[in-house]
Parts: structure tokens; C-alpha cells; sequence
């Protein structure tokens, strides 16, 4: 099974290469790369949240044949979310699930406080403030000046986003959060109002990134919410799940490949 990972503001696919090594052989970590970075150095920043929406289902399309899901964290989530919509809306096969982490529902977001961040000095202070960027790196300003302009042009793209009134989702939508996330109950469970399906919110120790700090409770539920999509598939191909190493049980064993 496939799991496209969406990384958040300021970040590359790399921050998930990492997840690939530490998840089961049955599970497939696809870190998706968002222009202007990484393999996609050279491409200008996304501005248009319809252009992106659009460019990154191109890119993935021809990897939807096999059972797969979608997750995001912060601007990640928002992105994963307008792909399943993009998804559905094209008729191309759904994901599994939607698997929501570190952000508002989209009916309960404030843009302003994005609209904003544009100055060096106060990007520099929100990611402080975020606890996500080791001190080392905050202090290289050769590093700075090639992280920064990403993270201004992410979080103007942040700005512009807009919830669209349209069908509801029809796929199960996991929530994932930080219990120290300046994120509210109140607006973590508003996300249940974009599905038809199965819901659930799930709170992890830590700040805004506790992807980081608790990476392997995080990885545990991941293995959890999406270990039965794959066995399902596989029943359904005469094979059983119990016969590959690696599996996750309940939240507690990661397995490794």
C-alpha cells in the first residue's frame, strides 16, 4: 500500500524520506516534492492553489492503481485535502483514507495571521515560535536565504486559501494533532463536517510538530488506521496480511523494512 506524504510549509519531500525505513514492507511511504525545491528546484513556487492541485495529481495519477492513501502535515494537509477533492472530482480513484495532521479544519481556518508573515524577521520568529528548525539552522544564513523565500512563498499560498462548497468527501478522514498545538478541539473536529465517512481524531504529546518528537506513535497510528486497506486487498487477491513481517500492532510495534 501507498502512503503520498504532502510536507508542510517550508519543507521538501525530505523530511519523510526517513519514514521509509522505519514502516513495514507493506506499507510504501511516497513523499511528494512541491515545486521550488528539492528535485524541483528550478520550478517556480506554487501561487495558484488550482495549478498545484492540478500538477500533483498529473504526477501521481499513474500510481493509483493499487490500494493507496493521502497525508499532509500543516500546509501538507490542506494540499492532501484539495488532492482528494481533485481526485474525486476527476473521477480517478479514491484514496483509502485522509489522513489530516498540525492544522484547522478548512472551515474553521484564520488566513490573516499568514497574510501577515513576509518579513525576514517575522518568518525567522514563527519558525522559532513553531519549534521546528534546530537553532544550527536558524543561525546559517546561507541556509536561511534559500529556506526563507519557500517558507514566504508557502505561507502566502496559506493566505490564499479558500474553502470551496462542493461534495463532500466519501473516504475515512484520520485527524491527527499535537495536544500543545495552538490547534483547538473546536476546529480539529470540524474536519468531520468534510466526510461522508468514518472519522476520528487522534491528539500525540508535543507542539505543532509532534510528527517529529512523537515520530514513532505517529508512524504506529499510520500503520494502524491503514493496515486494514492493505489486508483487504489482499484477502481480496487470495493472499493474507499475517504472512508479511513487519506488521503494526495496535499502536505499540513498528515493524521495519
Amino acid at each position: 500500500m501507498r502512503l503520498f506524504c504532502f510536507p508542510y510549509a517550508g519543507a521538501s519531500a525530505m523530511v519523510y524520506q526517513r519514514w521509509r525505513r522505519k514502516v513495514p514492507n507493506w506499507l510504501h511511504i511516497k513523499p511528494v516534492e512541491l515545486s521550488g525545491r528539492g528535485i524541483k528546484m528550478l520550478e517556480p513556487l506554487a501561487a495558484d492553489w488550482e495549478i498545484l492541485t492540478a500538477t500533483l495529481i498529473r504526477e501521481i495519477a499513474g500510481d493509483l492503481r493499487q490500494p493507496y492513501a493521502l497525508f499532509g502535515h500543516s500546509l501538507g494537509a490542506l494540499i492532501a485535502f484539495e488532492v482528494a477533492h481533485g481526485l474525486h472530482r476527476r473521477g480517478l480513484p479514491l484514496p483509502a483514507a485522509l489522513i489530516v495532521s498540525g492544522t484547522h479544519a478548512p472551515s474553521r481556518r484564520d488566513n490573516q495571521r499568514f497574510e501577515q508573515l513576509d518579513s525576514d524577521a517575522q518568518l525567522l520568529a514563527e519558525m522559532q515560535r513553531l519549534n521546528g528548525t534546530e537553532a544550527a539552522i536558524l543561525a546559517n544564513r546561507e541556509l536561511m536565504d534559500l529556506i526563507l523565500p519557500v517558507l514566504r512563498a508557502d505561507f502566502k499560498l496559506c493566505a490564499r486559501y479558500r474553502r470551496q462548497v462542493r461534495p463532500l468527501l466519501p473516504m475515512p478522514l484520520h485527524v491527527f494533532a499535537g495536544s500543545d498545538d495552538e490547534t483547538s478541539d473546536e476546529t480539529l473536529r470540524a474536519w468531520q463536517m468534510e466526510t461522508t465517512a468514518d472519522f476520528s481524531l487522534h491528539y500525540f504529546n508535543g507542539d505543532h510538530f509532534f510528527i517529529q518528537s512523537q515520530e514513532q506513535a505517529v508512524l504506529a497510528s499510520l500503520c494502524r488506521h491503514l493496515q486494514p486497506y492493505f489486508g483487504a486487498a489482499q484477502r481480496y487477491a487470495g493472499l493474507y496480511a499475517n504472512g508479511f513481517p513487519g506488521v503494526c500492532l495496535g499502536e505499540a510495534t513498528i515493524g521495519t523494512s
